[in-house]
């Protein structure tokens, strides 16, 4: 109670400082978003509604049942090790870069431009193909009723449904959680209930060609990528209220939470129960299923396709905005509403490229394997570079732990083999999307940080922007402001005592 009287005290004395400290991310409006709209977003970029579905269909095609729940389990296992190496982040961070500025605090610039690369590759193909799969099941949905769109019919269903994504998401970030939310909860209900009421001794017909491999190595790139997205609860670090404490327990408890929904998935796959859901995603009403069941299950479907690319979009924008900030990106994408306080300019320009691919997937009959392989990736090869920058940036702070050691080696080396194994399965078929991928996305980091070098050297000086404490937020002369390497006035370290004493 002395200290903090003391702090009163002196609070009472202390001048007002001559510019006052700003957090350089206080446009997007700090402090306004709860916890459960936190995990909403998080756990909506997972799409785990539709992976309950799409996880057993993989493991009825290639007919890997037992294997595949474990498979599903070690998965789900894995990407715990990495929300342990994000969350050493998130507790001491808050960046609208997310991932992209952690690397940057471990691995230095020229690793996060290929992390950032590598992010966008994931949030824009991700938003494209769960764009996608959402316009089909609303197409699907409207033939349930007799209506049967046929070429610019498709687009303009498309279109509504990218203008409807926009809308929520310019919004605002609170009313876009909201709606995330509980369009997710509604499908995740029903599919839930599905798979517990599921044994109705429908025996699902012949099962659709399989790709040739190894059928778990399906399963566990369907599970990575169906539980990929729980770290875009750091995009909106600075927007949330205790964002260190927030933040971390959602990119924990969401791979938890996701992970068991899939794990009983694969168990209701292996126990017959799906079996009703299988036939109706796969051959609806053909597949001996009444049609109002095949109805709610493209309700369902929609719903947590749609939430998922709203939510991808929603963390792409944070990313792009904050790339903008730095002069990594063009400066445009900082434009911010006056009064919804969001990148409106970066999120048209995310729908815009999320639509287009979506379209071109439409005219495509299809999202291509190799687009699918080239996105999951993508996700990989980041979360291998989160699991090296955290051991390194936890070396150089003097806080590593061997739990915190553990999760890096073991995660990385996880995913490392996980990817080996994707390319030599692939090389053996005569395909080569991992390794392409994998090149692309060093290379597009490495040209990236040359580019800046030639042109924008400023920039690459200023990567790395967080939230940062301002002025109000400290005790009148509780803290030593100072500045810092940007050239703003920062929070440096704590007033001790009086501050006129020798």
């Amino acid at each position: 109670m002395g200290a903090l009287a003391d702090a009163v005290a002196r609070s009472f004395t202390a001048g007002e400082p001559e510019r006052p400290a700003m957090s350089p991310l206080r446009a997007l409006g700090r402090r306004r978003l709860s916890p459960i709209e936190v995990l909403g977003q998080s756990v909506a970029t997972t799409a785990p509604a539709a992976s309950m579905v799409l996880l057993p269909v993989t493991m009825f095609t290639h007919e890997t049942w037992l294997p595949g729940l474990v498979t599903i389990a070690a998965a789900t296992a894995v990407v715990m090790l990495i929300a342990h190496c994000v969350a050493q982040f998130t507790r001491r961070l808050a960046a609208a870069g997310g991932l992209y500025t952690f690397v940057f605090q471990g691995l230095g610039t020229r690793a996060a431009l290929t992390c950032g690369a590598g992010l966008l590759a994931k949030y824009l193909g991700s938003g494209a193909i769960t764009l996608y799969h959402g316009g089909q099941a609303v197409l699907a949905l409207l033939a349930q009723f007799g209506i049967q769109p046929r070429g610019w019919g498709v687009a303009a269903v498309y279109f509504a449904v990218a203008v409807a994504i926009a809308s929520v998401l310019v919004r605002g970030v609170r009313f876009a959680a909201a709606v995330i939310l509980a369009v997710e909860a509604c499908s995740l209900i029903f599919i839930v209930g599905l798979l517990l009421a599921g044994a109705a001794g429908i025996d699902p017909p012949s099962p659709p060609a399989a790709p040739a491999g190894p059928g778990v190595l399906f399963v566990a790139m369907r599970a990575l990528f169906g539980l990929a997205g729980f770290e875009s609860a750091a995009c909106f670090a600075p927007e949330t209220k205790r964002p260190l404490v927030t933040v971390t327990r959602t990119v924990l408890l969401t791979p938890l939470l996701c992970g068991a929904l899939f794990v009983f998935a694969g168990w209701a796959a292996c126990t017959g129960r799906a079996d009703v859901l299988v036939s109706a995603y796969l051959h609806g009403t053909a597949g001996g299923v009444g049609p109002v069941v095949v109805i709610l299950l493209n309700i369902g479907l929609t719903c947590s396709w749609l939430a998922s690319s709203m939510a991808s979009s929603n963390a792409a924008s944070r990313l792009v905005y904050s790339m903008g900030l730095e002069g990594v990106l063009p400066q445009v994408f900082t434009r911010i509403g006056a009064r919804l306080r969001t990148p409106h300019l970066a999120l048209a320009a995310i729908v815009g490229a999320t639509t287009t691919g979506g379209l071109l997937y439409v005219a495509a009959d299809g999202v291509p394997a190799s687009v699918g392989t080239a996105v999951r990736t993508a996700l990989i090869t980041v979360y291998l570079l989160v699991a090296v920058a955290t051991v390194r940036f936890l070396r150089r702070i003097r806080e590593m732990t061997r739990p915190d050691l553990y999760a890096g080696w073991i995660g990385a080396a996880t995913l490392s083999a996980t990817l080996g194994c994707l390319m030599v399965t692939q090389a053996r078929d005569g395909t080569f999307a991992a390794a392409a991928a994998v090149a692309g996305v060093l290379a597009a980091g490495a040209a990236w940080h040359r580019y800046l070098s030639l042109v924008r050297p400023r920039s690459l000086r200023a990567i790395g922007v967080f939230d940062s404490p301002e002025s109000a937020d400290v005790l009148p002369g509780a803290g030593v402001f100072a500045v810092n390497a940007r050239g703003s006035i920062a929070l440096v370290g704590a007033q001790r005592g009086d501050p006129r004493e020798p």
